[in-house]
Parts: C-alpha cells; structure tokens; sequence
C-alpha cells in the first residue's frame, strides 16, 4: 500500500513564498516519477511540477515555470514543491502523485495521490 501526505499549505499574501511536502510512504520502490498537480474551482487538475525519482530529470509546464521548483530527499521518502512570488491564480487544491512508469503531464499516468493541501494567495 502507497499512502501520499502533503502538508504545508495554507493562506499567503502576493508575492509570499510557501514550501510543500509530501511524505511517502509504502512501495515507494515502485515509483518512476513524483509530481504536484493543482485543481482550482472549475479548472481542470494541471501539472505544476514533477520530477523523477531516481535521477535528475524534472518536468515544468510554461507557467508558472521559474517561480516553483520541485526536489525530493529520498532518504525520507519526501517530494517538495517551493512557490515564489505567489499570485491570486496560483490559489488551489495542490495534490503530489507517484506514478510507477511516467514522468508525465498527464494526471492519468499517475496511480497515486494524496488527499490534497490548499494554498490560497489573498491580501
């Protein structure tokens, strides 16, 4: 069994930073390729950033490439996900996603994903 816990969202001001975790746990061999998604109301979930898990390859859609950057520290089994210069539009559910053959774009390719943690941009 894979069980994903993120942790660390919650409300920032424009222009703040934030740093997401997720804490993996279980047949974390199995795993190709992490990744945050984020889904906000109405929107479709969209890949923020993803990154292999052995190995160096990571994958950033155009936006918002250069403002977030994804790492991992496979001695804890943990992905994260650092956000700068927030904006209003970054406020969404954000999820991490182990996927056991893809480092992809496409939430499909992924089998496992944590409950979710929100981060809401507002001043």
């Amino acid at each position: 069994q894979v069980q994903l816990v993120e942790s660390g969202g919650g409300l920032v001001q424009p222009g703040g930073s934030l740093r997401l975790s997720c804490a993996a746990s279980g047949r974390t061999f199995s795993f190709y390729a992490m990744a945050w998604f984020r889904q906000a109301p109405g929107q479709e979930r969209e890949l923020v950033a993803g990154i292999r898990w052995s190995g160096y390859s990571t994958l950033y859609p155009d936006s918002p490439k250069g403002r977030f950057a994804i790492s991992r520290d496979n001695a804890k089994n943990t992905v994260y996900l650092q956000m700068n210069s927030l904006k209003p539009e970054d406020t969404a559910v954000y999820y991490c996603a182990a996927s056991t053959n893809l480092l992809s774009a496409h939430p499909g390719n992924y089998v496992y994903w944590g409950q979710g943690t929100q981060v809401t941009v507002s001043s």
